[in-house]
């Protein structure tokens, strides 16, 4: 079920979150679409590289960030934009703009590493080959900090053809079991352009997401917006 709204408005515009998607579709649209193929095998991350199983065209160093811009297909990006069009604009309005970008890249940071772990240590050596690409890692951190900021927030869906009002905290619990039951392992089992799933770094990126969430609002560094009556104040 895709989400089509959150049902909360941010306090200021997110301008962060909006830079994010509009430098995935940049990257897109200018840099993969031309030549789909040897941009996918150039600015994806390859899990071999980090125990020098393989050689892959960039250092790992770098290509964690690359590929967190890097996207299959249309589905594939539009997918992933979506999900953080809707929940990453409050996120960032109670983090505060700066504090928003360090833990969306932290995040995917977090995701690349989970998932490069699950596969080295029990997968063949052939998928740890497998490139890995997308921004879904780091939107899943992005999940993990909403279910923790906004849990009673209704997230709007289309159910065969009627519209529903989910409880965030139901919609995004549902999303990370699937990760779990459908992770095998984390397997990224299909091809380089985007087929294969890498659900453990949905389950790294999510999990990243809450605990890091959960501490900072313990600490009083995150304030989210009161989902009903008067909003708080937002950080800078």
């Amino acid at each position: 079920m895709l989400p089509l709204s959150d049902g909360l408005h941010p306090r200021r515009f997110p301008i962060v979150n909006v830079a994010l998607i509009a430098a995935n579709f940049a990257v897109w649209s200018l840099y993969e679409l031309p030549h789909l193929n040897s941009a996918v095998y150039h600015a994806s991350f390859y899990p071999c590289a980090v125990d020098n199983a393989c050689r892959a065209p960039e250092p790992w160093g770098v290509s964690w960030l690359t590929s967190m811009f890097m996207h299959g297909s249309w589905d594939h990006i539009l997918g992933n934009m979506l999900f953080l069009a809707i929940f990453g604009k409050n996120v960032e309005d109670a983090f505060g703009h700066l504090r928003y970008l360090a833990f969306y890249v932290a995040g995917g940071f977090v995701a690349t590493i989970t998932q490069t772990a699950v596969t080295l240590l029990f997968a063949t050596p052939s998928a740890a080959r497998v490139p890995n690409l997308g921004a879904s890692g780091a939107i899943a951190a992005v999940l993990g900090a909403f279910i923790v900021l906004y849990p009673t927030a209704r997230i709007r869906t289309l159910v065969l053809v009627f519209f529903v009002k989910i409880p965030a905290w139901l919609y995004l619990g549902a999303w990370f079991l699937y990760q779990l039951v459908e992770g095998k392992f984390g397997l990224a089992s299909a091809s380089a352009n985007g087929g294969g799933v890498a659900f453990f770094a949905h389950v790294g990126g999510f999990v990243f997401g809450v605990a890091v969430t959960w501490a900072l609002l313990n600490a009083g560094r995150v304030v989210p917006q009161s989902t009903r009556g008067r909003p708080a104040l937002a950080p800078i």
